[in-house]
């Protein structure tokens, strides 16, 4: 029923109000969008009239809906996830030194996604197999994760310039008509999720697990697996973030990942996903992610000092909560 509803979504056989009703939470995200962009634009016109504003932004904000999107699915599913920023280091550490060894960077690739991958694997199983909490158990291995990074590398980067040289950089970090190809790149991979939350049945499967797992699992859902799976994504989103930052900067810091905790929370919950599981919206999450991404800049463009971005991140979470708890019911 769920897949028949999302085809008449995405086809336009659903009634104009309907259709409305249904894309509420996307749309509303793209709302609040436009009216922040038209704010920061009223304070520092201009800033906000220069194409090298929005570049600059359209640069970054990949690896931040990398992050953002597998982290929704999570979320749907009834759980939390806090080691990705971590995660993120690891992958992108064994990117950096794959490339630095003399190897292929598209091998480097490889070498991030079977470490994100095993990374969320071990996480699910902590949360699924040990029955751990899912919030205390990936602070925990958020934090371990960044000891084995620091004591390894002794806070010691890896500058990787002949990336730019490389294949992979011009297919993944060049420029495509005039836009960063990164861009491009999680633009497909929003696409792509957004398919796999509506249409497949591990989506599916996420949304019921996330709503009564109990009724999922007597309805023949593999809850554990499921849970299992969905922290292997972030495992994965992880990773490509990881990839794309070292692919950006042409440099692997031990810190990589660090600041991305606050922001990326502050995306999913803002981009019309609640707390509370069997709901949420990918493409509203890649919205959000925007949102967190300008304000940093608008904080800045306007003449206010950067302390004030943590502010306004931990403002639009508050808020954000509070809006879908008010209409929560009406919802359920």
């Amino acid at each position: 029923m769920k897949s028949q509803a999302s085809l008449a979504i995405f086809t336009g056989a659903m009634p104009g109000k309907a259709w409305f009703n249904a894309l509420r939470r996307p749309l509303g995200t793209l709302a609040v969008l436009v009216v922040l962009l038209a704010i920061f634009t009223a304070a520092n016109p201009d800033a906000f009239t220069r194409w090298t504003t929005y570049n600059s932004v359209l640069i970054t904000v990949p690896v931040v809906i990398m992050l953002v999107v597998p982290l929704t699915f999570v979320v749907v599913s009834g759980e939390i996830d806090l080691s990705f920023p971590s995660i993120m280091g690891l992958a992108g550490w064994a990117f950096a030194l794959t490339c630095q060894a003399g190897y292929s960077p598209f091998l480097g690739v490889a070498a991030a996604l079977v470490t994100g991958i095993a990374a969320g694997w071990l996480v699910g199983i902590l949360v699924v197999g040990f029955g751990l909490s899912s919030l205390v158990a990936t602070l925990g291995m958020n934090f371990m994760l960044r000891g084995v990074i620091n004591l390894a590398t002794e806070g010691h980067a890896i500058a990787i310039p002949a990336l730019r040289e490389s294949a992979l950089y011009d297919v993944m970090a060049g420029k495509v008509f005039g836009l960063p190809a990164q861009l491009l790149w999680a633009i497909l991979f929003v696409v792509a999720a957004t398919l796999l939350f509506h249409f497949h049945r591990f989506g599916t499967r996420t949304q019921c697990v996330g709503d009564n797992p109990e009724s999922a699992a007597q309805m023949g859902v593999p809850v554990d697996r499921v849970r299992i799976q969905v922290f292997i994504f972030v495992g994965v989103g992880a990773a490509l973030a990881g990839v794309f930052s070292v692919m950006i900067n042409f440099v692997w810091w031990p810190t990589s990942g660090e600041g991305y905790m606050l922001p990326v929370i502050a995306a999913v919950f803002v981009g019309g996903t609640p707390t509370w599981g069997g709901v949420g919206t990918i493409v509203g999450g890649a919205f959000g992610a925007l949102i967190v991404s300008f304000i940093e800049m608008g904080v800045l463009a306007a003449g206010l000092a950067g302390f004030y971005t943590q502010f306004f991140n931990g403002l639009i979470i508050v808020l954000a909560l509070i809006g879908h708890r008010l209409h929560g019911k009406r919802v359920r």
